[in-house]
């Protein structure tokens, strides 16, 4: 193993031990030189390991920061708010609601859904905040037919909750599709990415237990803070 791994692994070690906490910064290049007693390049082409897996951000000016490797479970089948996962993953998160409106659905989400272009929705936009940093933008179309009102303080606690608790509406089922794709405009300007290039996309079609759809959903996700989980059983061999 070159001597430059050793030295990724026994950093990776402290980080994942933390002995290096998030937002700390490494000892500097010269004192890691020192410390390991190697070159310089050495030192370098282990941080660049640690930046290229995830571990750390480089800061002009500062030097290398630790970078919060806790990952999220966010589960692939079932229907979950984000309120709930937080809660059963006690996920110390803050919530701000950056828009709420009633508008007509965009011409994309119309073909989507297979809506007509006129249908009125309630916009709902909120970011998520963990640390002190935004890694998930929610951006929420909920059919005006079907949820009449929608106030700003229901918006930032937790749509499903007032949905189901308020109104008393069944949420029965949704489609869900997983993508990544490259960050937007949008994405740069309200979300904290870290000179991320891309993002994990789920967008679903949610609908009431009576079939009703209600809901299209659009959860954009910065790749290093959640991991997508779920439960597969064989059904057994099959026969051709």
């Amino acid at each position: 193993m070159s001597k430059f791994h050793e030295i990724f692994i026994d950093i990776e070690a402290a980080i994942l031990n933390q002995t290096y906490k998030s937002g700390d910064l490494l000892p500097s290049e010269n004192e890691l030189t020192k410390q390991y007693n190697v070159s310089r390049e050495t030192i370098r082409k282990a941080l660049t390991m640690l930046l290229e897996s995830g571990y750390i951000q480089k800061k002009q000016g500062k030097g290398s920061i630790v970078l919060d490797v806790k990952r999220f479970d966010f589960p692939i089948s079932g229907l979950t708010s984000y309120r709930e996962l937080q809660d059963a993953q006690h996920i110390s998160s803050q919530t701000i609601l950056i828009e709420n409106k009633v508008t007509e659905i965009p011409q994309h989400i119309a073909e989507f859904l297979k809506v007509p272009a006129s249908t009125e929705v309630h916009k709902v936009v909120r970011a998520r905040k963990v640390n002190d940093e935004v890694v998930i933008l929610d951006k929420d179309y909920l059919l005006t037919s079907v949820i009449e009102t929608l106030p700003d303080k229901e918006a930032e606690h937790s749509l499903y909750h007032y949905i189901e608790q308020k109104l008393g509406l069944t949420i029965g089922y949704a489609r869900k599709e997983f993508t990544v794709e490259p960050v937007t405009e949008e994405d740069k300007r309200l979300m904290d990415l870290h000179g991320d290039h891309h993002i994990v996309v789920t967008r679903s079609d949610v609908h009431l237990e009576d079939t009703r759809l209600f809901q299209y959903t659009e959860s954009r996700h910065r790749l290093d803070k959640f991991r997508f989980v779920d439960f597969a059983r064989r059904r057994g061999p099959q026969t051709y």
